[in-house]
């Protein structure tokens, strides 16, 4: 069986993750274009071979392709990953749409965002398909960080995308190998929701790290975490066992204990007694978890979804509430059986 030919890549967003992925995937031989925001971004990675803002210590491939001229980065792409914070995935789809050649060989466009896009409380497929009309979509998620790809460690993850069929199955195949595995899904709503909730959960795991509860406290914590998130996730439609799979209990795990996770330890750092105002204060990166937290309490606050815990962690960010407090409030509910119930008022 002859292999199949390379399928060409564009990867819009020149972070940590959207570089990481860029190299695995011209470590894969693929053709692969990194677009980045700023012109002296570009220019900069291309000198020194290295994504010094963002990834630094990992060298780029040197037949990896770093750009700021969306329109070129493009010209010859099949397949677009679209990495950025939540909040700019509306302004890079509409970017996007303007740049593309007409025809194009443009045939999937894969969201590698985690959250939800705070007022219209959209996933960023939803945005990329609203303003990308008529172009499938897909997410592409799981239990992984940047510098653990970007250096070819082991890693599995899952590409749930609204239109399965043969070219899908071959970018499954193309993005795959022996230090990345990729599983397919039709569960869209399911793996976003998962992604973007997980950090709503890891900022509470990192508040209990910081307040020194031990072991035992979170790992209930989590688990009870994981039937909120199910319960959540049902309410707005999306599949129940894709939340036991990679894209929600295995995100979920890696990004509560992950030393590297930003939403952990943001909540550490809360939990130790600094306040939200100033650890947002001149950030360079994104703590997801943040917006999503305000996201998710209107959703499930217009749905009539209980979430206990993500109800405390949107009193602790944007309330004010003691930590010490949230938790209190959390171990002094109604007792009750422990079940997992799809009555999304359980």
């Amino acid at each position: 069986m002859e292999p199949l030919p390379p399928v060409r890549f564009a990867v819009v967003g020149a972070g940590a993750w959207g570089t990481a992925i860029a190299i695995h995937l011209t470590r894969r031989g693929h053709p692969t274009m990194l677009i980045t925001r700023r012109s002296e971004h570009a220019l900069g990675m291309q000198l020194a071979r290295e994504n010094r803002d963002y990834l630094p210590g990992l060298k780029l491939p040197e037949s990896l392709v770093v750009t700021s001229d969306l329109s070129a980065g493009l010209r010859e792409a099949e397949v677009a990953l679209v990495a950025s914070p939540s909040h700019a995935v509306r302004d890079w789809a509409r970017q996007i749409r303007d740049a593309r050649a007409k025809p194009d060989r443009l045939q999937l466009i894969i969201s590698l965002v985690k959250g939800l896009e705070v007022g219209t409380q959209l996933r960023p497929s939803e945005v990329l398909a609203e303003i990308l009309s008529g172009l499938n979509v897909a997410t592409l998620t799981g239990p992984t960080n940047a510098g653990e790809v970007a250096g070819g460690l082991p890693a599995a993850m899952v590409l749930a995308v609204a239109r399965p069929g043969a070219f899908v199955e071959r970018v499954q195949t193309a993005m795959s190998g022996s230090t990345l595995r990729l599983y397919t899904s039709d569960d869209l709503a399911g793996a976003e929701y998962g992604a973007c909730l997980k950090n709503i959960y890891a900022m509470a795991a990192g508040v209990s790290d910081g307040l020194k509860l031990g072991d035992n406290a979170k790992a209930a914590l989590i688990t009870r975490s994981l039937t909120e998130m199910v319960r959540v996730g049902e309410a707005l439609g999306a599949k129940r066992e894709t939340f036991y799979g990679l894209s929600g209990f295995g995100d979920l795990v890696a990004t509560c204990h992950g030393t590297w996770s930003r939403n952990r330890e943001f909540g550490l750092k809360i939990g130790e007694g600094r306040t939200v105002t100033e650890l947002l204060a001149g950030r360079k990166t994104i703590v997801e978890g943040y917006l999503s937290t305000q996201a998710f309490h209107e959703l499930c606050r217009g749905k009539g979804i209980i979430a206990p815990i993500l109800a405390e962690v949107y009193a602790i960010l944007y309330e004010s509430k003691k930590s010490a407090d949230a938790l209190m409030s959390l171990m002094s509910r109604e007792l009750k059986r422990e079940q997992t119930s799809p009555n999304p008022k359980a």
